[in-house]
This record gives C-alpha cells, structure tokens and sequence, in this order.
C-alpha cells in the first residue's frame, strides 16, 4: 500500500510562499528549481515501484509480503530553499542538488526486524540502484532511543536528453519502531509541552525504545518458527 503526499507546484505559489526569505531566488532560478522538483519525484516514482515489485515477487514466492506499507513524501520548495539558506547554501537549483538528500523520501514500514535489511539488501543489489549514505540506528540507536535504517541511494530517470541520476532518501523500519517514533516526534516538535513533560516523557520512551526492541525480536522469533 503507498500512501503518497504529492505537491503539486506553480511559479507564482512558489513566489507567494518564498516571500520572507531575504535572498530570494530569481524567476530563472525558481523555474530550474521546480523542473529539479519534478526530476525528483519521478526518481521518488521509480523507487517506489521497485520496492512494490520485490513486496510482490515475495508474495509470489514465499506467501509472505516484507513490506507492511510505504508512505512518500516530497520536501516542499520553500522547505528547500529554507534549508539551503540556514545551511549557508548558495539558492540555486544547482547548490540544492549537490547539498540537499532528502528532497525525495520513502518511508518503508516492515513486519520485522529482519525484514528491513532484506529489503535494502534486494533494492541496493538492483544494478541500475547505486547506495550513497547510509546510517544504521537499529544497531546504534540515538541517544532517544530513536530506531531506523536510514539509507539514500541514486537512481537513473530517463529523459528526454538522456538518463539522470536522482537520489532518493529512504527510512526502513518496523511497524513498532514507526509508532515509537511518530509519538517521540510529537513530544518534541509538535507540543507546546514544557520542558519538564518533555524531559520525563522522553526518558519513559527511551525505556519503551529498548523493551520494544525485546519483544519486536521475541516476536521475530516466533514467526520464525511458524515459516
């Protein structure tokens, strides 16, 4: 199942939305930037359908789908333009792409453990999938107690001159992991709590973060033996 969050963008919306940022990007610069936007959606589409094809094939094969959902999202261009600015980045569609890697996203949601390092080992071993980053917080969780495989790799999008590399950030992780982290999320950015509620809630999800990880394995196990 995708659960796709497309944004859909003009030259005057972008104008409209880019009105506080001081060092705004020209007509030319933001018509570049909006192509660059289309370019990576549709590398975020061709990862997308990959990923729907092994889930597939696994069904086929073995009775037993890895993938439990998949969400994509874009970064919206003012959230672009923003992050070039704050990181001290020159506001062109050029800087964006040489310094900007998660412009594209998915969220992969698996059934267990094992299940996300299949599935990046069966995407990243595609041989038109190239892997660029990656960071393992299952195996070294944050110091929140944040867990996930985050990885982002390159894909070609053929156009009309030619194939374009475009790269695509991609966060695996289970269905536990993912409620753990959509509340953890909520505590920190999306409250107005005071600083105490966060501080004692945030080490009563740090304990959650580990006895999940125990009952997530456990639970592994379990399905293990039923196979």
């Amino acid at each position: 199942m995708i659960l796709e969050r497309s944004n859909v963008i003009n030259l005057n919306k972008l104008q409209a939305q880019l009105g506080g940022i001081a060092n705004q990007p020209d007509i030319k610069e933001l018509s570049k930037m909006i192509k660059t936007y289309q370019l990576y959606q549709a590398g975020q589409r061709e990862i997308s359908t990959k990923l729907e094809n092994l889930d597939a094939e696994f069904q086929v094969n073995y009775d037993y789908n890895p993938i439990h959902h998949m969400e994509s999202r874009m970064k919206d261009v003012q959230s672009l333009v923003q992050k070039a600015e704050r990181k001290g980045y020159e506001l062109t569609a050029d800087s964006i792409q040489k310094n900007i890697y998660d412009i594209a996203g998915i969220r992969v949601i698996t059934n267990y453990i094992d299940d996300i390092y299949n599935v990046e080992k069966l995407l990243t071993h595609q041989t038109d999938v190239t892997l660029l980053r990656r960071k393992d917080y299952i195996k070294h969780p944050k110091e929140s107690g944040y867990r996930s495989l985050h990885i982002v790799v390159k894909v070609p999008v053929f156009q009309a001159s030619g194939p374009v590399d475009v790269p695509v950030e991609i966060q695996i992780r289970t269905v536990g992991m993912d409620m753990w982290a959509s509340l953890e999320h909520k505590l920190r950015y999306k409250t107005d709590a005071n600083q105490e509620l966060v501080d004692k809630y945030g080490n009563q999800l740090k304990g959650y973060a580990e006895e999940l990880e125990q009952i997530e394995r456990g639970m592994q196990e379990i399905h293990k033996d039923l196979i």
